[in-house]
C-alpha cells in the first residue's frame, strides 16, 4: 500500500473529516441498485441496496455497513462500493434500522449493540442466494457491529464468510463517547444530536404510543451530549439499564480477541473522536487474525 499523504491544505485533522463530509462527489460507475428487505428478527426489516454481476454466485460480495446517522446512500459507503463493483464484487448497501428512511419497517430502534442484524443478512445470503464468498465491512459506529459480529462468532464463523474490516471502528464506545464530548469536538457532537434528535422526533409520530412521551413536547430538551441521549433515550427503550451499561455490553471490544476470520482494521493516528489508543489494546494487537 502507499502511504498517505494528506492534502496540503487538509494536514488538520478536524478540516480533514469536516471536508470529508461536505466535499461534493459523484459515483458515475456505481450502477443502479436493486432494493431489497432482509427480516433480521420477528415484525423487523432492514433494507440493503444491491449491486449484482451477471451471475451473482461467481463473484465475492461485500456487505457495507454506514455509521452513526449514515445510511446506505452516504458518500464513503456509494464510494466503497463503486471501488468494489468494479472490483467484481457484488455489493450489498446496507441500512441499519430506521436509516435511509426506513424508519417505518420496525418499531425499534437502532443501536451500536445490534449485531445479530448484520448476522441475519450474512446468513441469508448464504443460505438462500448461495452466496460463496461473503466480506463485511462497517464504518465507525457500522465498524463495531462488523467486529462484534466476528467475534461473537468466534470458531463458529460459517466458512463463507471470509473476512471482516472495520474502517474507524468505534469498538470501544464509553471512550469514543468522552472523545465525542470534550470541546475540541462540540461541531461533532452537535451534529450527532441534532441528527438523532430529529430521527427520534420523526420515530415518535410514527409510534406515538412508544415514544411520544419520551421524544415529544421537550422530553429530551435536557439532552446535550450523545452519552446523554443515550442516556434518556437508548437505554431506556432498548433493554440497557443506562448509558454505561449499553457501552459495556455493545462494545465489540468485549468479544474482539474472539475474532477468527481475517480481519483488517483501518484507522487514522488523529482521528478526532475514535482514539487510537483504543487500538493499541492487546486484544487487538495479540490477535493473528487482525
Amino acid at each position: 500500500m502507499k502511504d498517505f499523504v494528506p492534502h496540503p491544505r487538509l494536514r488538520n485533522a478536524h478540516l480533514m473529516t469536516i471536508a470529508a463530509a461536505f466535499w461534493r462527489r459523484r459515483f458515475p460507475r456505481l450502477p443502479a441498485s436493486v432494493s431489497r428487505l432482509f427480516e433480521v428478527e420477528p415484525g423487523t426489516q432492514v433494507r440493503g441496496e444491491c449491486h449484482w454481476q451477471e451471475q451473482p454466485g461467481k463473484y465475492p460480495t461485500l456487505v457495507l455497513l454506514h455509521g452513526l446517522e449514515g445510511s446506505s446512500e452516504s458518500a464513503y459507503i456509494l464510494g466503497t462500493a463503486e471501488k468494489a463493483v468494479l472490483a467484481g464484487f457484488n455489493v450489498v448497501r446496507l441500512n441499519q434500522r430506521n436509516c435511509g428512511g426506513t424508519e417505518t419497517l420496525t418499531a425499534t430502534l437502532y443501536h451500536s449493540g445490534l449485531s445479530g442484524d448484520i448476522r441475519a443478512v450474512v446468513r441469508e445470503l448464504i443460505e438462500r442466494d448461495r452466496l460463496p464468498e461473503i466480506f463485511a465491512a462497517g464504518f465507525s459506529m457500522g465498524g463495531n457491529l462488523v467486529l462484534k459480529m466476528a467475534g461473537e462468532f468466534g470458531d463458529a464463523a460459517p466458512p463463507e464468510l471470509r473476512a471482516c474490516v472495520g474502517v474507524a471502528p468505534a469498538f470501544d464506545l464509553a471512550r469514543c463517547a468522552d472523545a465525542l464530548a470534550e470541546p475540541r469536538n462540540f461541531l461533532y457532537e452537535g451534529h450527532f444530536v441534532r441528527s438523532l434528535k430529529r430521527r427520534m422526533r420523526h420515530k415518535a409520530r410514527l409510534f406515538p404510543e412508544r415514544y411520544a412521551a419520551a421524544a415529544l413536547n421537550g422530553g429530551m430538551r435536557g439532552v446535550r451530549t450523545v452519552r446523554e441521549f443515550d442516556d434518556v433515550i437508548t437505554a431506556r427503550f432498548c433493554g440497557f439499564r443506562d448509558a454505561d451499561d449499553y457501552y459495556a455490553r455493545s462494545s465489540a471490544a468485549r468479544v474482539i480477541a474472539a475474532i477468527r476470520r481475517p480481519t483488517l482494521i483501518v484507522t487514522a493516528q488523529d482521528d478526532p473522536f475514535v482514539p487510537f489508543a483504543t487500538f493499541e489494546r492487546e486484544e487487538v494487537r495479540g490477535n493473528p487474525n487482525i
